[in-house]
C-alpha cells in the first residue's frame, strides 16, 4: 500500500520550504494541489517536474475516492496548499479522513503554517489557546461571538483584510473594546507587520490605515491581566 504526505508549503518566503518536503515532493508519483497554477510557480522555482492534480474545496468530495484508490494500489500521494499546512482552513481534511478510514498511511510533515509565528509575535500568552480559523461569515456568527466571551484561553482568528474592520468592531462589542489583542499580516513576506493594543486601538489603526494581505488577528482570553 502507499502513503499520503500532508505536505506545508511557505506562506510568504520560499526559504521557509523545508529540505524534507521537497524531497517528498519529487519523490511521490503524483501532487494534489489547491490551485495548480499557484503550486505551478512553487515547483517550477524549486525545479519540481511532478503530476499535479486539483484538489480544492469545491472537488475534493469527488476527488477522494480516486486518490484513495490510487494510494491504495501502492502510490505514494502529497498534498498541498496554496500557502501553510493543508487542513489548517485549507482543503485536507476530507482526504485525511477518508485514507485513515481506508488503513493508508498518512504522514504529516512538519513545517509553515501563518497562525503559530502570529500568535507567538503577538506578546499574548500562548501556553494555552484555540485557533477558531475563519468565523462565520452569516449564520452562526452572533452565536458563535457570543459564545467567545466566556473563553479564557488566548483566541486566534484568520480574517480577510475586507472583513478584519467589521470582525474587531464586532470583538469589541462582545468581549470589551479595552481586550488586548494584535494583528499579524503578510507573515514572513517582505511588508510583514504586527500591530499590538486593545481592540480600540486596532479599530483606530486599521480605520486609519487601510489593512491589506493575509491577516492573523490574535484576542486574549477573558482571564488575562497585563
Amino acid at each position: 500500500m502507499g502513503k499520503l504526505y500532508i505536505v506545508p508549503t511557505p506562506v510568504g518566503n520560499l526559504e521557509d520550504m523545508t529540505l524534507r518536503a521537497l524531497r517528498v515532493l519529487k519523490e511521490a508519483d503524483f501532487i494534489l494541489a489547491e490551485d495548480t497554477r499557484t503550486s505551478g510557480i512553487l515547483l517550477k522555482h524549486f525545479d519540481i517536474r511532478n503530476t499535479l492534480l486539483s484538489h480544492h474545496k469545491f472537488n475534493e468530495h469527488k476527488t477522494v475516492e480516486h486518490v484513495v484508490n490510487r494510494v491504495q494500489a501502492v502510490q505514494t500521494a502529497a498534498l498541498i496548499s496554496d500557502a501553510g499546512t493543508p487542513g489548517i482552513s485549507d482543503p485536507g481534511f476530507l482526504l485525511v479522513r477518508a485514507c485513515v478510514r481506508a488503513g493508508v498511511e498518512v504522514e504529516c510533515l512538519p513545517g509553515a503554517t501563518a497562525f503559530v509565528p502570529a500568535l507567538v509575535a503577538s506578546g499574548l500568552p500562548c501556553d494555552r489557546f484555540c485557533f477558531e480559523g475563519f468565523l462565520p461569515q452569516k449564520k452562526g456568527r452572533q452565536t458563535h461571538l457570543k459564545a467567545l466571551t466566556e473563553e479564557t484561553r488566548t483566541m486566534v482568528f484568520y480574517e480577510s483584510p475586507y472583513r478584519l474592520l467589521k470582525t474587531l468592531t464586532q470583538l469589541a462589542q462582545y468581549l470589551g473594546e479595552e481586550r488586548q489583542a494584535s494583528v499579524s499580516r503578510e507573515i514572513s513576506k517582505l511588508y510583514e507587520e504586527t500591530v499590538r493594543g486593545t481592540l480600540k486601538e486596532l479599530i483606530s489603526h486599521f480605520t486609519d490605515h487601510e489593512p491589506r494581505g493575509e491577516i492573523v488577528a490574535v484576542v486574549a482570553g477573558s482571564e488575562y491581566k497585563q
